[in-house]
């Protein structure tokens, strides 16, 4: 068995390949369908609750703060919430182990070249992870294996009823009933990326490899982890992207304002439903995302040799593609520079060439969380714009610096003004 270290990323479906890809992916797809995004909205609700009691504050005081680090707290209670099944608030809690543990996670130096290589070159670089030693990081493996493992143990004991409605809890509901479900759910999709398969399955019988039918805990918690790492900062990043052109392009925020209050006089709660009803804030969130990718690139392994456009390229090589180089290419995006919501009508999506435009990759491995990701942000800027509008000020840096380590993002913050509507 390897050492601790490479764990609990080696377990996560990020690097699994061929048969176990296939299947844990067709286990892990219903988690982000429709229907449990419904029973997660109210946990998102709740994460936006305490980040409203927060910014408030802030809002109050009618000063300049960096609303980034607000982000920061919430994207995290959301991950907490959601995929470790443990409440926190962790702007007024910054002591609470998880919270802790997570920090710790993110701002270790070595931790950081290292995620990036290994997002990139899972494969080259999780053999390489095994052979480092790092006592810290051993620590914190073993920190989020055993919240996990306690929580499962926990859960296990309680009355289904009373279980909350997460991305732990349907993993564990996988779990449980996975020997009835078939690993066909996938419909023809292409064996993964890096097909080693000792004879490719024909249509209809087997494959040749036996596929362990359940997913592990330790698995169970590769996922969560995956969750953290793929959800925390580029949603962070996502929001705090969104509130700076909002705020720089007040004409915009106008716009998105009218189509809040709107919503408000119809709606109560937001839910999974009704926030399919802001297409100007979904243009607001796509064209966010195309300025400035959290995910500016992303590599693919070619099963076998192939030629694309006239390039031969060999089985095993590896594909790095720059999306924010895509994004920004005037081809497809005139004056690509600028922000310009109305990019993403329905009618200028349909005349666009569909891969133009990848924040959340493409093909059999794009990103599972894409939904989430996109809910949750939706989510939480309606949530926010209902009681308050964002103001540039003297401390607003413009242009925005960026930083692009593991993933894109403000470099120094997002400075603005929070005002009370």
């Amino acid at each position: 068995r390897p050492p601790l270290i490479s764990k609990p990323m080696l377990d996560s479906i990020l690097c699994l390949r061929d048969d176990r890809w296939k299947y844990v992916r067709s286990l892990l797809t219903p988690a982000f369908s429709d229907t449990k995004m419904k029973e997660m909205t109210p946990l998102l609700n709740q994460a936006c609750d305490v980040l409203l009691c927060n910014l408030k504050v802030y809002a109050d005081s009618g000063k300049a703060f960096d609303i980034q680090r607000c982000y920061n707290c919430f994207t995290l209670d959301v991950v907490g919430s959601v995929a470790f099944g443990t409440q926190v608030d962790s702007q007024k809690n910054p002591d609470d182990p998880f919270v802790k543990n997570c920090r710790t996670f993110f701002e270790m130096s070595l931790f950081k070249p290292l995620l990036i290589l290994m997002l990139s070159f899972p494969f080259i670089m999780i053999p390489l992870l095994r052979i480092l030693p790092n006592k810290k990081q051993k620590e914190l493996n073993g920190f989020f294996i055993e919240t996990i493992k306690n929580a499962i143990a926990f859960r296990d004991q309680q009355d289904a009823v009373e279980r909350r409605r997460d991305f732990l809890q349907w993993m564990l509901d996988c779990r449980d009933s996975a020997d009835s479900l078939s690993p066909g759910g996938l419909g023809g999709m292409s064996p993964s990326a890096g097909s080693k398969q000792v004879e490719a399955p024909v249509a209809g019988r087997a494959p040749s490899v036996k596929v362990q039918k359940t997913l592990t805990e330790d698995e169970i918690a590769g996922q969560a982890f995956l969750f953290l790492i793929a959800g925390y900062e580029t949603t962070t990043s996502t929001l705090a992207f969104a509130t700076y052109l909002l705020a720089t392009h007040p004409e915009c925020q106008e716009k998105v304002l009218q189509e809040v209050d709107e919503f408000s006089t119809k709606h109560m709660v937001p839910d999974y439903q009704n926030v399919q009803e802001l297409p100007y804030l979904d243009m607001v969130i796509a064209e966010t995302l195309r300025l400035y990718p959290p995910a500016f690139r992303f590599t693919r392994e070619a099963a076998k040799d192939c030629v694309v456009l006239g390039q031969h390229i060999p089985a095993g090589a590896v594909i790095e593609t720059a999306v924010g180089h895509l994004h920004h290419n005037p081809e497809f995006w005139p004056e690509p520079e600028k922000f310009i919501p109305e990019r993403f009508t329905e009618e200028a999506k349909k005349e666009r060439h569909p891969f133009a435009y990848l924040p959340f990759g493409a093909g059999p491995r794009g990103c599972m969380g894409m939904k989430m990701g996109l809910l949750e942000t939706k989510i939480t800027l309606l949530r926010i714009l209902q009681k308050f509008q964002f103001k540039t000020c003297p401390e607003t840096e413009i242009p925005l610096q960026l930083k692009s380590k593991a993933t894109l993002g403000p470099k120094n913050g997002v400075y603005i003004i929070l005002e009370p509507r």
